[in-house]
């Protein structure tokens, strides 16, 4: 089974802003943040009825002033497992550039807590690691956090830091940004 789209997503900067403040009516835009469609291709790759695991069928955007970047994603733990956490939709502004597992520079939740929903067991708040960072080339390497495939990883987190820098200069590799996850209905 083919776990990776053909193209990256199609949607403008718009359509994502629009999906945001339909979301979240009361939403101030910042100058730099980055969003989470879940089930983005779900009626293209995987179950057509349903959301799929262990697949990037999810799309990631990073959205800022001056730019718009989109990426292939998985946004959803790898296998269904009793306890296993997927992030709650909703505005979650808890990311940092850190180390992920003290591997590589990641988002990072590291600025508080999240909400996820656990299979079998419901909702949870709490710090519990729940990054973003590299997926795998046969799999999406996901226990709950958020993935992006290695062929673009390095754009994804060169860009992130990039624009960062840009909108966040004094302290952005310390400041804390936010994510957005929206479920595709």
């Amino acid at each position: 089974m083919k776990i990776l789209p053909d193209k990256r997503p199609q949607m403008t900067k718009q359509e994502v802003l629009d999906l945001v403040l339909a979301a979240h009516p009361d939403y101030k835009i910042p100058d730099i943040f980055w969003v989470g469609i879940r089930g983005y291709y779900k009626k293209t790759m995987g179950n057509p009825d349903g959301n799929d695991r262990a697949m990037y069928d999810d799309a990631l955007f990073i959205v800022s002033k001056g730019e718009f970047v989109s990426f292939n994603g998985n946004c959803d733990p790898r296998r269904f497992t009793k306890g296993i956490a997927s992030l709650k939709a909703g505005i979650w502004p808890v990311y940092k550039f850190d180390r992920h597992k003290d591997q590589y520079i990641a988002l990072c939740q590291r600025g508080g807590k999240v909400t996820v929903v656990r299979d079998e067991k419901g909702e949870d708040t709490g710090m519990f690691g729940i990054n973003i960072h590299r997926g795998g080339s046969y799999g999406t390497s996901s226990a709950g956090c958020q993935t992006i495939p290695p062929s673009q990883w390095e754009d994804f987190i060169g860009t992130s830091m990039r624009l960062a820098r840009k909108y966040n200069v004094k302290n952005w590799d310390t400041g804390i940004y936010t994510y957005i996850l929206i479920e595709n209905k």
